[in-house]
Order: structure tokens, then C-alpha cells, then sequence
């Protein structure tokens, strides 16, 4: 199964740092349920700032006004987090493995396919009932800016399709 057809691109946030012989293979964004404790934190802040509104506690409109700034806040982290999963990319092309992110401050960290010397992939029991997984992978007794990456959709497929890449078929 490929993940990638032919012609599709990976977006320009990633193309730029794809050298001119490299072929892309797969971009992927990490799997939406990276966002699920924040999703949790936004909610839990909405109930605690309705039920604080309805109780004795709050006397005046500046306590009210506090209480729902303060949710706004929060809620303005929720947009950022959301924004920072939307830029967030792993790429595999045909010699390297690359993983972008960052909204003002870039990072790209970067593994060349000829130094991974062991890859597996491990999955929860919610990463499995919502199709994502966590890679590790190590290389020749060095430590690697991309030696777990979590939150992978499709890991099974992911998995095949890097270990190809790895060991490519000789014929």
C-alpha cells in the first residue's frame, strides 16, 4: 500500500528543505490525537469557568471578567497548539528521514536512511483504537534528534513502507 501517489507534493513548508536528488515519498502530519490533552484542558477550563460563574464566589463583574480572560487564554494556547500540529510534518524521501516543526522558531531534524540500524514501531491500546503508533529508531550507537517520533498515523503501512527504503528489494 502506498501512502503517497505519484504527483502529490509535500507543502512548501517542507519543500524547501528537500535537496534537488532527493524523491519524496511520504509527508505526513502526525495524527490529530496529539491534540487530545489539549482538547481536554480547553474543555475542563469552559466547565470550570461556567460552573465559577454561577457560584457565590463570584461577587462582582471584575471576578467574571477575570474567570473568562483567563479562559480566553487558554483558549488562545488551544488555536496555537492547533497551529504548530498543522506545520508539523515528518517526511521520508529516498535518502533520509526528516521531521519539520515549529511556527516561529523552525526545527528540522534529519536522519539519513543508511544510518537507521534498528526501527520498530509500538502502539497503545488508544493508539490502536484511533490508528496511530510511535517510532523509534536508533542508529550505529549515536543519539539522533529523530529517535522517537509519536503520534504516526498509518504505522503498520508507514513501517513497510520505511523498512523498503532500508532494505530495498535486489533484484
Amino acid at each position: 500500500m502506498k501512502l503517497v501517489t505519484p504527483g502529490d507534493s509535500a507543502p512548501a513548508s517542507v519543500n524547501r528543505y528537500l535537496l534537488p536528488h532527493e524523491q519524496q515519498v511520504i509527508t505526513i502530519r502526525r495524527h490529530p490525537a496529539v491534540l487530545l490533552g489539549p482538547v481536554g484542558i480547553v474543555l475542563g477550563s469552559l466547565i470550570a469557568a461556567g460552573l465559577l460563574s454561577n457560584t457565590s464566589i463570584v461577587t462582582g463583574g471584575a471576578v467574571l471578567a477575570v474567570i473568562w480572560w483567563l479562559w480566553l487564554l487558554v483558549l488562545v494556547w488551544f488555536v496555537w497548539k492547533v497551529a504548530e500540529w498543522s506545520v508539523d510534518y515528518f517526511v521520508i524521501t529516498s535518502a533520509r528521514l526528516l521531521g519539520t516543526n515549529g511556527l516561529i522558531t523552525r526545527q528540522v531534524n534529519m536522519m539519513p536512511l543508511g544510518k537507521v540500524t534498528d526501527m520498530r514501531f509500538e502502539r497503545t491500546l488508544l493508539g490502536r483504537l484511533l490508528g496511530y503508533g510511535t517510532f523509534v529508531m536508533e542508529s550505529a550507537g549515536q543519539d539522533q534528534a529523530l529517535s522517537k517520533i509519536d503520534f504516526i498515523p498509518y504505522p503498520e503501512q508507514l513501517y513497510l513502507e520505511v523498512v523498503g527504503l532500508i532494505f530495498p528489494d535486489k533484484e
